[in-house]
């Protein structure tokens, strides 16, 4: 305990500068430790979202059967349907009160009657900008959903009262909630690359950052230890005395911290980030991360600076005297090897087409891989810095290089401290780029047709003749199977289109050999033919009419053939499958057994939105399936690409933060130094070449390294998430223009070290 108030003593009563020194490593601890809290709360925001999604969750809201507590008596019916709104989804949810009473949905005051609609607020600002979307809500508005019954503020979400015979197929409503969201904010597996991703982008910068800032005027700080230690303190007692004002500054740091968090998260929830938005008290800090922000920074601390009065507690004489430092160990390069070792193999196995297939392996293994790479990027960069600039001091014949690398050599340090926060921005922003690449795989429509499909069973005759006069609509189609029988051994049926020629031809831009009239069997190029659609086989299908008689046509597979090949990323029809006219089936009779009509409109995100709008005009409870566009994927991308641009943004706060920090440090400690130069006559000019030189050169061997390191990284995670794209190119330009812009900074940042007017004082006692 003496040891911490001497500690203390020593940074009130040391001078200005001390002070000073103080307030700048408070200031950089409350910027990691507010950096810190928005990585920790993520996790917290989506969870709360989720809880209020499950919370509202109908019992049977999928519209498949029986409720989930069958002796309960029907109260009701619900039916959920989710629809895209650009690359939104809109959820609505269909309400019709049975027999007795029911639970009211979380958000709302009562229980919708028929024809009354209660909405989000955002989506009560839209039906006043957007008409059509008052088709899909068909009733009179009657209030808004609460943030009770809310994931976020900016949610698309309607309760629609109606009455039961309108709800065809809708679940028996038993009451609201239920263990899990049925679409969560982020998926598991995707939470995990979140992450993954701010641990490398985020965490691993910040460290860095923490440590420096409890590094600061390490020098100076030395020598004072050093005397103390001559006058008779103890090893772990002189440690304990630099502990102490690390620990004050980071504690102090992380209060600050906390404090500028929850003024960020009150203005940024509710002015919201691109595609995400979240109410104040979702953003609330937890137990665990006031734990970690309060303790484990402060715990930090007191190692780092224990750690770094090691050198003054052990050899004070030879920090008084300013000897020469020991060269860095080789031990820095031990991290870096076995995580390139890994990155390389992984990219090996992906450049020979062996893909690994054990991903809960790749889960564990690639980000070790990534955190080993980092921190050998870290302990490496010193030991490279001195080998070069000693090849280089003993290369050049230039003056101000020949100064600039023999301090570089003496002090190899200097450079971690300097260049190792930009150094991880440039390793984790390509990081970064292989995690955007992954997530646009996802599928998604990126054709220029966008293809409908409902169930049949949910379309009557005079619905589908609707459907196809909606605006927008080029052509439809109905797609089928035969009948397969269970009991045979030869368990085989065919795939069948029933349309026109007129109506192939809008949907498809190659229809070749088509005849009116005449069944056909369709070949797709570069598709894997149907072996069961051989000539001459025939195969029933089963087909009902309006009033349920049943019926069973024989399709025989033709021998004549038509090229087929439409726009749709999944081809509408398969290879092998029989083209029957409209014509051939019995009048008023249609397939049955999970038989689906498709429609085909332009992709345009207008001409979409109109289709979905015409359609609910004519029923808006028929569940449509819009291929190609997942909504609640399309929206966890839109999150995880703006979670992602946060994490990039404190990225480049902590290693701006963290080089303009180490930078201004060094630049006092230097100050001795260079007034000694110029006093010698050193010129000015020279001076400055001498300090960019110094920063520059180190800066430059840790950028290479990260950017090929980076982009190995990216590229075994690229092999280990099982996309179609390995090797990124594209993306190579941008990371080295963010690696040239990174030297320029640093360059800028260092001409100004050295000052015009030279102060003798500064060298009086050396």
């Amino acid at each position: 305990m003496k040891e911490l108030l001497l500690g203390l003593r020593l940074l009130l009563g040391s001078g200005r500068g001390s002070r000073v020194r103080f307030m700048l490593m408070t200031v950089g601890s409350g910027i990691g430790v507010c950096c810190l809290a928005v990585v920790l709360v993520i996790p917290g925001i989506l969870s709360a979202q989720d809880s209020r999604k499950a919370e509202r969750e109908p019992n049977c809201s999928n519209g498949q059967g029986s409720c989930i507590s069958a002796a309960r008596q029907t109260a009701g019916l619900a039916l959920s349907r989710v629809d895209p709104y650009g690359s939104e989804p809109l959820t609505r949810i269909f309400l019709a009160r049975v027999d007795g009473p029911v639970d009211v949905p979380p958000g709302l005051r009562k229980f919708p009657g028929p024809g009354e609609v209660f909405v989000s607020p955002r989506l009560h600002e839209l039906l006043r900008s957007d008409r059509g979307l008052a088709r899909l809500l068909p009733g009179k508005e009657k209030g808004l959903i609460s943030a009770q019954g809310l994931a976020q503020p900016d949610e698309l979400y309607a309760y629609v009262g109606a009455r039961p015979a309108e709800l065809r197929g809708g679940g028996h409503l038993s009451g609201f909630g239920w263990e899990e969201a049925r679409f969560p904010t982020v998926e598991p597996s995707t939470l995990d690359i979140l992450r993954f991703t701010l641990a490398g982008v985020v965490l691993l910068p910040l460290a860095v950052f923490l440590s420096v800032c409890a590094r600061l005027s390490a020098a100076s700080r030395m020598r004072r230890l050093a005397a103390l230690r001559l006058l008779g303190l103890s090893r772990k007692g002189t440690q304990r005395v630099n502990a102490a004002e690390t620990v004050a500054a980071a504690l102090f740091g992380a209060v600050l911290g906390l404090g500028g968090y929850w003024v960020v998260n009150q203005l940024i929830s509710r002015i919201g980030l691109p595609g995400f938005k979240w109410y104040p008290a979702d953003g609330s800090l937890s137990v665990t991360t006031y734990l970690v922000c309060l303790v484990g920074c402060p715990a930090l601390a007191w190692f780092v600076g224990r750690v770094g009065a090691k050198k003054a507690a052990a050899n004070p004489l030879a920090v008084r005297r300013s000897a020469v430092e020991k060269p860095p160990r080789l031990w820095g390069l031990l991290p870096l090897v076995p995580g390139l070792a890994i990155v390389v193999g992984y990219c090996v196995a992906g450049a020979t087409g062996n893909v690994p297939t054990d991903t809960s392996f790749s889960a564990i293994l690639m980000p070790l891989a990534v955190v080993l790479v980092g921190t050998g990027l870290v302990l490496s960069l010193p030991i490279l810095s001195r080998v070069l600039a000693r090849q280089v001091a003993r290369a050049t014949s230039s003056l101000s290089l020949g100064l600039a690398m023999r301090r570089n050599e003496m002090e190899p340090g200097g450079a971690l401290r300097v260049a190792t926060g930009l150094v991880l921005l440039v390793y984790a922003a390509s990081l970064t780029q292989g995690v955007l690449i992954e997530l646009d795989q996802v599928s998604k429509n990126t054709a220029p047709v966008q293809l409908y499909t409902m169930s049949l069973d949910d379309v009557p005759e005079k619905t589908e003749r609707a459907l196809a006069k909606v605006p927008g609509i080029r052509s439809h189609a109905v797609q089928a199977r035969t009948w397969t029988d269970p009991d045979s051994e030869e368990r085989s049926s065919i795939s069948v289109v029933i349309a026109t020629c007129a109506q192939l031809h809008r949907m498809a831009p190659v229809v070749e050999n088509c005849v009116e009239g005449r069944p056909a069997r369709l070949i797709v190029p570069g598709q894997t033919y149907d072996e069961g659609s051989q000539p001459g086989k025939i195969y029933p299908l089963h087909l009902r009419n309006s009033d349920g008689k049943p019926r069973v046509v024989p399709v025989p597979v033709p021998s004549r053939t038509i090229k087929y090949h439409d726009d749709t990323d999944a081809q509408m029809a398969g290879s092998g499958a029989v083209l029957i006219p409209p014509s051939s089936l019995p009048a008023g009779f249609r397939p049955e057994d999970r038989a689906r009509l498709a429609l085909l409109s332009s992709a345009a995100p207008g001409t979409v939105s109109s289709v979905l709008e015409g359609i609910a005009g004519v029923d808006p409870t028929i569940e449509v399936e819009t291929v190609g566009v997942d909504p609640a994927s399309l929206q966890q991308i839109t999150v995880i690409k703006t979670l992602l641009a946060v994490g990039m943004i404190l990225g480049l706060v902590i290693g701006v933060a963290a080089y303009l920090v180490a930078a201004t440090d060094r630049a006092v400690e230097r100050r001795p130094q260079v007034t000694a130069l110029a006093l010698l006559g050193a010129r000015p000019r020279t001076l400055r070449t001498v300090q960019v030189a110094q920063v520059v050169l180190p800066l430059v061997v840790g950028l290479v390294l990260a950017v090929v390191t980076g982009k190995m990284a990216e590229s075994s995670y690229l092999v280990t998430g099982g996309g179609a794209v390995f090797w990124d190119g594209a993306g190579l330009p941008l990371l080295l223009a963010s690696a040239l812009g990174v030297v320029v900074l640093a360059a800028l940042g260092a001409l100004p070290l050295v000052g015009r007017r030279i102060d003798p004082e500064l060298i009086r006692r050396d």
